[in-house]
């Protein structure tokens, strides 16, 4: 569709996510909807900025490395190794926003132990409210510890007012759709040719995230 020139910004608009922050301290948000599992890698781009890319060859319906897909980190950066990037959806309880919450892999692991007698925390009937912790353990910005507040977490039904909220909710992989092999490749040649550009749903995603935070 054309535009009118008043309405022109000359450049493509910057997708927004909505996530979830993580706070030191306390924390409670409730998990709704699926679960995305992926891993990621971080390649360099110029300014040493780090550029987030799916990992390919890691199938997000089997939970396996089946290599059915071509990669091609594996040809530009072959020592490089991808990390776990597991996301979901939540419900922010300070302001009842729907924001995808990027997981810390320690954190989900307690979160499935206590599942095992709280029952699935994303039923909207008898799921429950995730409280925990944020604590920071050394200086660097990945010294950080999430513990599970497990008593805390109590069975709770959505309100109706949450439940409206959900009632349209996508699935995770219509949130964070997963690049094909050709986008891949597109936007490694456009890192190495100096550009420092993400796409913008993966700037979106990740602006806050640190790389090295699991």
């Amino acid at each position: 569709m054309a535009l009118k020139f008043a309405q022109l910004e000359g450049k493509a608009k910057k997708s927004s996510i909505n996530q979830f922050q993580y706070q030191d301290g306390d924390n409670v948000v409730r998990m709704v909807g699926d679960i995305l599992p992926r891993y990621v890698y971080w390649v360099k781009g110029e300014n040493a900025k780090n550029i987030p890319m799916e990992c390919l060859s890691f199938n997000r319906s089997t939970e396996t490395f089946d290599n059915k897909e071509k990669d091609h980190i594996k040809d530009y950066y072959p020592d490089m190794k991808c990390g776990w990037s597991y996301a979901i959806q939540c419900i922010d309880p300070k302001d009842g926003q729907v924001k995808v919450l990027n997981l810390k892999k320690k954190l989900l692991e307690q979160i499935m132990l206590a599942a095992e007698d709280l029952g699935d925390p994303t039923d909207p009937e008898t799921g429950w409210d995730v409280h925990f912790k944020r604590v920071k353990t050394g200086p660097m910005a990945f010294n950080v510890e999430y513990q599970l507040q497990v008593l805390r977490c109590k069975t709770r039904a959505l309100t109706e007012e949450e439940k409206g909220k959900i009632e349209d909710l996508k699935s995770m992989d219509e949130v964070l759709p997963r690049p094909s092999a050709d986008a891949q490749k597109e936007l490694l040649d456009r890192i190495r040719a100096g550009s420092s550009d993400a796409p913008a749903e993966v700037e979106a995603e990740f602006k806050t995230e640190n790389e090295g935070e699991w």
